[in-house]
């Protein structure tokens, strides 16, 4: 699994790398990933998003970077889990929740650019007939 994956510090590496490669001034902001502590991203998608930094940080007229990293789906359940303590720090009790989270989708980042480039896989909704 190795392989396949990209821990989320060398994902944060890579991509501000990838922005000073070819543009040593160029200044960056990645949003969206605050309050992510550890993940692991895909290592194929990893180097596509780096080969798109780059691109970006050559284009005419780019000044400054700014990565946004949103949820695809806008819609997401969640399992919440509420944990108690004893003194000494063993667990006693724990309840689980459920909550669906709602999040803005990328319309809200895209409206005000001249050019908008998906390349995303397309999504395939399977159904029974």
């Amino acid at each position: 699994m190795r392989l396949m994956h990209t821990k989320l510090p060398d994902f944060i590496r890579r991509i501000r790398e990838a922005s000073v490669k070819n543009t040593p001034d160029m200044k960056l902001e990645i949003k969206g990933m605050e309050n992510v502590q550890s993940a692991k991203l895909q290592s194929l998608r990893t180097g596509r998003i780096v080969n798109a930094v780059e691109e970006m940080a050559v284009s005419e007229g780019v000044d400054h970077m700014e990565i946004l990293i949103r949820p695809r789906m806008p819609e997401t359940m969640h399992t919440v889990i509420i944990k108690g303590y004893d003194k000494d720090g063993k667990a006693k009790k724990a309840i689980v929740e459920t909550v669906d989270m709602l999040v803005p989708t990328e319309e809200l980042d895209l409206f005000d650019c001249e050019e908008v480039i998906d390349r995303r896989p397309k999504m395939t909704v399977y159904s029974k007939i």
